[in-house]
This record gives C-alpha cells, structure tokens and sequence, in this order.
C-alpha cells in the first residue's frame, strides 16, 4: 500500500533556526555533520554537508552537489510524493551548505533482499545476480511497493548517479524516503539504481499524471524551472526537461543504457 508523508518540520525550520553540530557521520565519503535546528520553540535533527567538506569529482565539473541535493528536493516537492525529507541550502558553521531533516528509519522494513530460488518471488523484483561467496551467485531482488516506484521515476528524472540501498529509508507508518542526491542532474545518462525492477515497463497512471505535471512545471518561467535554474546550470534544468519529456513520450520506465555500469557500487 502507497501512504502519505508524515507531519514533518518544515523548511523553514531548517532555513531559519540555530544550528548546532552535535557530531559526525564517518561512513560518509564527504563531510556528513549530525547537527540539531532550533527556532522559534521547535527543534530537530538533521544533517548538514558543507560544500567545503565535498571531495571533488571528475565527472561532476559544474555546481557544487549541496546545490543538486536541494534541487532534487524541489522536484520531488513539485511531484507531490514527499520522497525527499526537507532540504534547504543556507550558510553554517562550516560555510554555505546543504540541510536536510533527519529520519529516522524503519529497522523492521525489508526493502532488498537475495534470494537463491532464481525466481524474485510475490511482492518482489529482480535486479540482477549478485555473489554471495564461495562460488555461489543469489538474486538480488527489490520490493513491489508503490513508493519504490514512485521513488524510480523521482531518479529517473534527476538521473540520480547513486541509487543504493543505505539511500533508502522507510519511516514508521510505511511512508518512503529516498537521500543522498548529490550525484544528480548531469547532462548525460549517469542512472545507476537499485531499482531496475520496472525498467520497459509501462508507466503507471499516477506516474504519467506526474510527468505531465512536471513537463508544465518545467516549462521556462514557470515556478520550478525557476528555481531550478538557481541551483544547476542551464545545460542541467534542459536536461530535465528532456528526460521527463522523453518518459511521457515513452510512457515506459528507462532501461540501462548498456555505457554505464547500471548498479552503483558498492549497491548497499
């Protein structure tokens, strides 16, 4: 079953309250600060990355990614679905950079799974085959559900770089977020998810109702191509534009292109 997003802080909590680091994510391959916002007599967690603490990339020449992380949360605002918790850019201890609501995420949802039957099972996509050691391969396989989905489309829009497991986090109450969207919006196809299981499949309806939605709010002047044209080079809000023109066209979900390795790595 799809759910709503829950009752969250908003933005302008994160825009506007006292930031305080409170420690730091050392899994993270740039600088990830645990920090708590407070204004106003509301307070939360949430994560800072400075854009001083990002390392650079090769392939990523333009913009800086705290900008890409905001700008995916825009878009996913504009579709409706809430799969982004609220991101905001703004100035802190470290310099400018990215702000995003922490959440906390389910321990009990299974979103990924291998499976040795070679069948992905009720409930289930397959992804491709994966090693498990000692000369055996399993399937690795991906939960049905419809924020997944909603979640596929959402990175084929931004042609989201880095779909891995640990980016996804399911909330209590079923709702699903997606993070870490800093490898986004390159001009050229860099798609690389988790989430093949749709691929050639056609679009659901709620889907291309959402693809029309974001073709108008792409259109130039108009509220989100705006403001996208404020995070990402121009270049980059065009190849938006183009991506989601191509997906109403289709009406399919993508497929790898065959010049890209199409699962991050490592995927989890």
């Amino acid at each position: 079953m799809s759910s709503s997003p829950q009752t969250l802080p908003g933005a302008d909590l994160l825009a506007r309250g006292e930031l305080t680091v409170r420690g730091r994510i050392r899994e993270a391959s740039n600088a990830v600060l645990y920090c708590s916002v407070a204004h106003e007599g509301q307070e939360a967690a949430c994560v800072y990355k400075p854009v001083a603490g990002e390392r650079p990339l090769w392939d990523f020449p333009d913009g800086n990614l705290a900008r890409r992380e905001v700008a995916a949360y825009e878009v996913s605002e504009a579709t409706g679905w809430g799969l982004v918790p609220p991101t905001v850019l703004r100035d802190g201890p470290y310099g400018e950079g990215m702000v995003q609501l922490w959440i906390e995420a389910d321990p009990g949802a299974r979103l990924l799974a291998l499976t040795e039957d070679g069948e992905p099972g009720e409930g289930w996509k397959a992804v491709g085959e994966a090693e498990v050691g000692e000369g055996r391969t399993a399937l690795l396989v991906h939960a049905d559900t419809p924020g997944l989905r909603r979640l596929a489309v959402l990175d084929a829009v931004i042609n989201n770089g880095d779909r891995k497991g640990g980016h996804l986090l399911p909330a209590a109450g079923g709702h699903l977020y997606g993070i870490d969207h800093g490898v986004t919006f390159h001009v050229e196809d860099k798609l690389r998810t988790l989430l093949w299981g749709w691929a050639g499949e056609e679009l659901p309806a709620e889907a291309v109702e959402v693809l029309d939605g974001l073709g108008r709010s792409l259109e130039p002047g108009a509220p989100l191509a705006t403001r996208l044209a404020e995070l990402l080079t121009a270049a980059e809000v065009a190849a938006v534009r183009a991506r989601v023109e191509a997906m109403r066209a289709s009406g399919r979900h993508p497929e790898p292109s065959g010049q890209w390795p199409a699962i991050p790595w490592p995927p989890v």
